[in-house]
């Protein structure tokens, strides 16, 4: 005879056994019989009575708390019974009298469910939904690429290729220094695309560039110098590092280098390639003034490469780092050319450098997955990054320029300020006009930053009434829409 072998054979062992049971003990048509099977659910049988009533006051709390909500399916009543220790029998009545009161469900092919109620049952206190978040129509805020372009299909092409590929260490303790096969991918590419000089070995990976100016706070010594016109955010976390400030003034050809000696900083803090939010690069001169400054003081230069892979008028200018990559820490993520969401940054350090930056990182990695570094390094070395970027700058530069078109058919007194290039730009307004602006843009649903929330606090440039426009960030179907928020917002022409 063919006998069931996974049959409790300790059914009359139970001392406890409910002999008032439900007539059908199988509520559950799960026909499954593994023990290891169905979902897991958190369960104290606890109070007085039998066990069949512990579990059914137990299922009760957890329904009608919302801990298991309706639709939920629980597990097969052999499964329950397996992991709370008690009998079969049990467990079945348990859930047959729970159907029958209508707390659960169990149908032929879908299993024992909470079932869904047109009402919250007695026990269940009323719920207040939370108020509605009011979103803006229109997004131009200057904090991301479109996210509507992100390279859906290609990302999940290297992701399952990355998956299939990763080595068994790869789901274990991650590597503070980042995945090797990412550090390798991107010294290529960086080598390639940017004039960077470095080795794997010289790469740290990191959660972005505000994760890397933090690791470094806390291994920089000293004042840093930085431009007038920068994130507020970043000086923040150089101050929680307990490194103070001090601003250098811009004009046409960027920062203004010959300043530096003047402010006893250690280190100074630069976006060369699209200064954020003036817009413009580094001049040439100044460029090798900043290295010249380094090598005299036993500085370093910290270059944010931002909009890095951006310049829609020529090719994009190289990185500083190629000056001198003993003075230079390179610093980089996708949060720009692929997404903020994907929390990936790097830093090339300089030699000496990388023993302390490891050391302050921590001893694992607890920031970026493994799994999305892969990911990366596969997108990378596939082409598939060259060629997301190379399809997104004509969109990009498009935008710029119907930005341009609008404005100089129905705003000409409005001036727009940078290069042709990066994902943002900025709209000169005249003095006193800024916070109106950015109420007027408010009232019309179009989220937007004013210039002067930039502006260093000590900075000696007097101050500029701006917008900065993120015009990468509105998804394609949108732009027009935000473009026409924007010139309602903006102040009329004077007289």
């Amino acid at each position: 005879m063919d006998l069931d072998l996974d049959m409790d054979l300790d059914l009359d062992l139970d001392l406890d056994m409910d002999l008032d049971m439900d007539p059908d003990p199988d509520p559950d048509p799960d026909p499954d019989m593994d023990p290891g099977t169905g979902t897991d659910i958190h369960l104290e049988l606890t109070g007085e009575g039998t066990r069949r009533e512990q579990l059914m006051r137990a299922l009760r709390e957890a329904i009608g708390s919302g801990r298991l909500a309706p639709g939920v399916r629980l597990p097969p009543y052999r499964s329950l019974a397996r992991d709370l220790g008690v009998a079969l029998n049990t467990a079945a009545a348990a859930y047959g009298e729970l159907v029958a009161e209508g707390w659960l469900t169990a149908r032929q092919g879908s299993g024992t469910r909470v079932a869904r109620r047109s009402s919250p049952l007695a026990s269940e206190a009323p719920r207040r939904s939370a108020p509605p978040v009011r979103r803006p129509s229109y997004d131009m805020m200057p904090t991301s690429p479109d996210a509507s372009a992100f390279p859906r299909q290609a990302w999940q092409t290297s992701s399952r290729r990355a998956l299939g590929a990763a080595p068994n260490d790869a789901f274990g303790v991650g590597d503070p220094r980042g995945r090797v096969e990412l550090r390798v991918a991107l010294t290529e590419y960086l080598a390639r695309a940017r004039g960077v000089r470095t080795a794997p070995h010289r790469i740290v990976v990191c959660a972005g560039f505000a994760h890397a100016l933090r690791i470094l706070g806390e291994v920089l010594d000293g004042t840093v110098a930085v431009e007038s016109y920068g994130l507020d955010f970043h000086r923040s976390l150089l101050a929680a590092a307990g490194r103070d400030t001090v601003p250098l003034r811009l004009d046409a050809r960027g920062a203004r280098i010959e300043e530096l000696p003047g402010t006893g900083a250690g280190a100074v803090l630069l976006t060369p390639a699209n200064q954020f939010p003036t817009g413009g690069p580094l001049h040439s001169e100044r460029r090798a003034a900043v290295i010249d400054w380094a090598r005299a003081s036993g500085g370093l230069v910290l270059e944010d490469d931002y909009d890095g892979e951006f310049r829609y008028d020529r090719q994009p200018i190289g990185a500083v780092q190629g000056l001198d990559p003993d003075r230079v820490v390179y610093l980089g993520s996708t949060s720009k050319s692929l997404s903020p969401a994907l929390r990936l940054g790097w830093m090339v350090l300089p030699e000496r450098l990388v023993d302390a930056v490891l050391a302050a990182k921590g001893p694992r990695e607890l920031w970026s997955g493994a799994l999305d570094q892969l990911t990366l390094a596969d997108f990378i070395a596939c082409g598939a990054y060259d060629r997301h970027l190379r399809r997104m700058r004509p969109t990009y530069r498009r935008r710029r320029d119907q930005l341009l078109a609008v404005l100089a058919e129905r705003a000409p007194h409005i001036r727009v300020g940078g290069i042709s290039a990066g994902l943002h730009a900025v709209l000169d307004l005249p003095p006193g006009t800024e916070r109106d602006a950015l109420r007027a843009a408010g009232r019309l649903g179009l989220a937007l930053d004013g210039l002067g929330a930039y502006r260093h606090p000590r900075s000696a440039m007097p101050a500029r009434d701006g917008l900065v426009i993120g015009y990468g960030t509105p998804p394609e179907h949108a732009f027009t829409g935000a473009l026409h928020a924007l010139c309602l917002a903006l102040p009329p022409a004077p007289g």
